[in-house]
């Protein structure tokens, strides 16, 4: 009882302060501890889970799809274009893109339907506008017109997609 008798009022003021201040910053790393813990059990949970495999029953097998590998060139295609007024050229240099390399090798072995394809990209492209084709949207749609077109002339095999390693617009 000596001891409480010698404190001043401000030390034993300070005596609480600082345990009551030492259990707050004990409580504050805890929760910060319990935070980072559960935040990185849960970001491994969801990394590391493997997705939920359908029943037997439930749903078809999914067909596995291989990226297509062949390839169909040809020479480079020099046009006019349709533009009323002054005459405009197209030079483009077109690859179509089949399922496989047999696909494609059927398809250069093939004269006539070399042909027939050369032919019905030669009468689409004269049919185009140079405002037209100029445009990302108007590429974009020559490339779908040009594959739906060679899809119908050597068909069962299709057209996976339509490649263009030269575009030269003259005006």
């Amino acid at each position: 009882m000596a001891d409480t008798k010698d404190q001043t009022p401000a030390d034993a003021a300070a005596a609480p302060a600082t345990r009551k201040s030492s259990k707050g910053k004990f409580i504050i790393i805890l929760g910060v501890l319990v935070l980072l813990l559960g935040g990185g059990g849960a970001a491994a949970f969801f990394a590391l889970r493997k997705p939920a495999e359908p029943a037997a029953g439930d749903a078809a097998p999914k067909k596995e799809t291989k990226a297509p590998t062949g390839i169909v060139s040809f020479e480079p295609f020099v046009v006019n274009l349709a533009d009323p007024g002054a005459p405009h050229f197209l030079r483009i240099s077109v690859r179509l893109i089949v399922g496989n390399e047999e696909e494609a090798k059927k398809i250069d072995e093939s004269q006539v339907q070399l042909m027939r394809l050369r032919s019905a990209i030669v009468d689409l492209l004269s049919s185009e506008t140079s405002q037209h084709i100029v445009t990302q949207d108007g590429k974009t749609e020559l490339k779908k017109q040009i594959a739906e077109r060679a899809s119908k002339i050597i068909e069962p095999i299709e057209v996976a997609d339509v490649l263009f390693s030269d575009f030269v617009v003259q005006y």
